[in-house]
């Protein structure tokens, strides 16, 4: 099962850019797909991806081999290794960044610590990629507002 996220619901529908969910289990089994790489995968290969489990060390390999396999089979080359602190990313810490704290606040919506408490890992996951580093993304208001809420007050 997939997880999502209102903040990019218009990405589902074409799959034309990896949702966050996807983004998390290409950082678990430690591969980077380039976007051109993705938009060569079929609708189909997309979906697996999104919905395939990574939890165990097992589903991780499978996926890893069927990623690896279906990239090289449509893009001629295999998807970028991960270094491992990139791979680390996959299990965000329950400390609330510095960086996205200071990013959500210049956006006029704080995070404290408490609220970070409160939130999964999978929200975690996806307030980290788009607002924890040098530059957040230009979706970080919306999946702040979404996963917080009233959680911040």
């Amino acid at each position: 099962m997939i997880r999502k996220f209102e903040f990019e619901a218009e990405i589902y529908e074409t799959l034309s850019c990896l949702p966050m969910a996807a983004r998390r289990k290409l950082d678990a089994v430690g591969i980077k797909i380039g976007r051109s790489q993705w938009a060569l995968l079929s609708r189909g290969e997309r979906l697996m991806i999104c919905h395939a489990p990574a939890n165990s060390p097992d589903e991780i390999a499978a996926l890893r081999l069927f990623i690896d396999e279906a990239v090289l089979a449509k893009a001629g080359s295999r998807p970028a290794e991960l270094p491992e602190g990139a791979r680390r990313s996959a299990r965000p810490p329950a400390k609330l960044p510095s960086q996205l704290a200071a990013h959500a606040g210049a956006l006029g919506v704080p995070i404290v610590q408490s609220a970070w408490d409160t939130l999964d890992d999978d929200e975690r996951y996806a307030l980290v990629k788009l607002g924890g580093g040098a530059t957040p993304s230009h979706n970080l208001r919306a999946a702040l507002t979404e996963l917080l809420g009233a959680r911040n007050r």
